[in-house]
């Protein structure tokens, strides 16, 4: 018998649903269920399942046991682990009142302190109501991803306080993210109290990293493929943040060779293994070698080796992964891909060149301002433009080289797009055939962040 009093009883309720689907878990009532768009399976289960009217009240969905349900996709790995299919979105955020609450009293805590989570396995072939629901349990946030959680939120607030919510990223932030909410057209736009320019809605959401941890956790998966920077929780109280926890680490070894630093730490690592430069990342941050960052993984962070000529040019334009042409010209901006790397938490790592010595020069959290990224969407404009429209080939040289009209490094500060194929054969299919070729797939490219653009804007500011 429910108890909705009670978390206990909520939750284990909650469990009987584990490897049954809603059909199977409601009555025949819940054929006649009339909701419609992307949330309507959390819509579905709440009326059906729980027995209440879906809501978008500030209190918990049950307020007497202060548990509020959300449910989410999972997608299964080859290995057969299960990982999340997207960021869980949570409450959206009121910019006109959450500038007044402190974290501990606001609404933000108040409805999402203690979590009652539901996964589903996500299969587009199939009805919602025949997705089968895998994993299943209460969430409290562990005290150190608390107090990180808790710094995030302080610092959504105090952007908002500054009168940018509209320059609010996801880049900002570490576990909790403001994500943006609802459609491109104006009505998904709101207004911020301290800036008369309106700024996109945006909700507070825990980054799809941080999903994949509580999904871990709640499969109970091994987690020896993890290494921990903040091995003490009280280490969050003695400095400021992960950044500076990161960046004590690294000083030492400014102005260092990669050899010297290699020597310090007792280490013996192939230069030429590919993951020559994440070994030596790992090993000043003290993780062991071929473990992955705990922190970094559960917070989406891209890390990135650059290595700079002496002009502190770096070496090479940093690559994104390749994109489908289909699925680019059919998603649109907010959703693209593009913008969401553009939105992440980067940590770059500087080497320079002296001679044959690669000497490590600083690191960098970072992540894209606003104004920028609306520069670097200029090129997915024009890309999407082109291969809607099959103009991708411009000519073909006496060579035979395919000359493209995709975006060049000289027509854009912040970003490019050019090829990232093993060879011209390694394609994927185009929208539209190319009109000057009759080409239907094309060799494999993707977007580049210019290495002037890096230089300046990352290594020297």
């Amino acid at each position: 018998m429910l108890d909705i009093t009670s978390a206990d009883s909520i939750i284990n309720f909650a469990k009987l649903l584990k490897n049954k689907t809603l059909r199977q878990s409601c009555g025949e009532e819940i054929e006649k269920h009339d909701y419609k768009g992307k949330g309507n399976f959390g819509q579905i289960l709440e009326k059906f399942y729980f027995g209440y009217e879906p809501n978008s009240d500030t209190e918990p969905d049950f307020k007497e046991a202060g548990i509020e349900l959300k449910s989410s996709p999972l997608k299964t790995l080859r290995n057969g682990e299960f990982r999340s299919k997207e960021r869980l979105v949570l409450n959206i955020i009121n910019y006109l009142e959450v500038h007044k609450e402190e974290f501990e009293t606001s609404s933000f805590w108040k409805k999402n302190a203690h979590l009652l989570l539901v996964f589903y396995l996500h299969d587009k072939d199939l009805d919602l109501l025949d997705y089968i629901i895998k994993l299943v349990n209460g969430w409290k946030y562990p005290n150190e991803d608390l107090k990180i959680i808790q710094r995030d939120w302080e610092f959504i607030n105090q952007k908002i306080k500054e009168g940018k919510a509209h320059e609010l990223s996801e880049g900002d932030t570490f576990y909790l993210g403001a994500c943006t909410k609802g459609s491109t057209a104006l009505k998904s736009f709101r207004d911020q109290p301290f800036n008369e320019e309106r700024a996109k809605q945006r909700a507070y959401s825990l980054k799809q990293g941080y999903v994949n941890h509580i999904i871990a956790n709640i499969a109970q998966e091994e987690a020896a493929v993890y290494g921990k920077i903040i091995e003490r929780p009280e280490i969050l109280e003695e400095v400021r943040s992960i950044e500076e926890i990161v960046i004590l680490k690294f000083q030492p070894f400014y102005g260092k060779s990669a050899t010297q630093i290699e020597q310090e730490l007792g280490l013996e690592i192939n230069q030429k293994a590919k993951s020559y430069f994440a070994n030596l990342t790992n090993a000043i941050l003290g993780i062991e070698l071929g473990k992955k960052i705990e922190e970094f993984e559960k917070a989406d962070i891209q890390v990135k080796t650059i290595r700079l000529k002496e002009n502190n040019l770096p070496k090479e334009d940093i690559s994104f992964p390749t994109f489908e042409y289909q699925k680019l010209a059919e998603t649109d901006w907010e959703d693209a891909d593009f913008k969401n790397i553009l939105e992440s938490k980067f940590f770059f790592v500087f080497y320079q060149f002296e001679g044959e010595d690669l000497i490590l020069k600083k690191v960098k959290f970072w992540n894209m301002p606003h104004s920028d990224i609306l520069e670097a969407k200029d090129v997915w404009v024009k890309m999407v433009k082109t291969v809607s429209n099959g103009e991708i080939v411009k000519e073909i040289t006496d060579k035979g080289i395919r000359k493209t009209n995709f975006p060049k490094k000289t027509e854009n500060r912040v970003s490019h797009v050019r090829p990232h194929a093993r060879n011209a054969a390694d394609t994927y299919e185009l929208l539209v055939a190319d009109k000057l070729t009759g080409l239907t797939e094309f060799t494999k490219h993707c977007f580049w962040l210019n290495a002037s653009y890096v230089k300046d804007e990352i290594y020297l500011k």
